[in-house]
């Protein structure tokens, strides 16, 4: 797994983390099934200007025959992690087929500090057998604290999941509630999954939409600085 801090410019990373504050509860109860379609072509959202400036920065095994990206925010209380250990797939293909497509690489850009709420990835498989599908082995476990304009990337078949607010795996709501932890997924594809929109055929998010002649503003690269190790 690579780390890379300061992933992106910082007026686009807090240009980003603004409009996403915006949407405040907006489709939060269907933020992980709702996803999004970038062809690497004219953004369309500010998450996509997010995607070409982050792409160059990426391992090479992400760059690689890459057709786009697939993109969703993720919005979670630390407090009430609802998202158990799991594969990113192409899960319109599963369910018609049951094969199993992974994207390349799989990324996580953070856009806050938060209370816990550690990504967790290893090669070890989910177990059905325990609390939010947690991998046997906890020992394999690489963890990534949640830091604003942090940027984690993995393997695209890699078994990941978040640690809850107290840094234990989810098993059920704490309290007090905290405030949302806010992370922009990024999956990167050779090919198009089956049935994912294009952000402006979707309907959603008004306040992540670009406007006529931003993305010439939004899209220099960055020059933060790269790591693979334990954060």
């Amino acid at each position: 797994m690579a780390v890379l801090d300061g992933a992106l410019p910082v007026p686009l990373h807090a240009r980003l983390a603004g409009a996403v504050r915006a949407l405040g509860s907006e489709n939060l109860r269907r933020t992980y099934r709702t996803t999004f379609w970038f062809d690497l072509g004219e953004p369309a959202a500010l998450p996509e200007a997010a995607a070409l400036a982050i792409r160059a920065r990426l391992p090479a095994l992400c760059r690689r025959g890459i057709a786009g990206v697939e993109w969703w925010l993720s919005r979670m209380r630390t407090s009430d992690v609802q998202v158990d250990f799991h594969q990113d797939r192409d899960e319109a293909l599963f369910g018609r087929t049951g094969v199993l497509a992974h994207p390349s690489c799989s990324s996580v850009l953070f856009l806050n500090r938060c209370r816990g709420g550690l990504l967790a990835v290893t090669d070890a498989p989910a177990s059905d057998a325990n609390p939010a599908r947690a991998p046997d082995d906890l020992d394999r476990l690489d963890l990534v604290r949640p830091r604003p304009n942090r940027l984690a990337v993995f393997p695209g078949d890699a078994t990941h999941g978040v640690l809850d607010a107290n840094g234990e795996i989810p098993h059920g709501r704490l309290r007090p509630a905290t405030p949302l932890r806010l992370a922009v997924v990024m999956n990167w594809w050779a090919r198009r999954p089956e049935g994912v929109p294009a952000f402006p055929a979707a309907g959603r998010y008004e306040a992540l939409r670009l406007r006529a002649g931003d993305a010439s503003k939004v899209s220099a690269p960055a020059a933060g600085r790269g790591s693979a190790r334990r954060r």
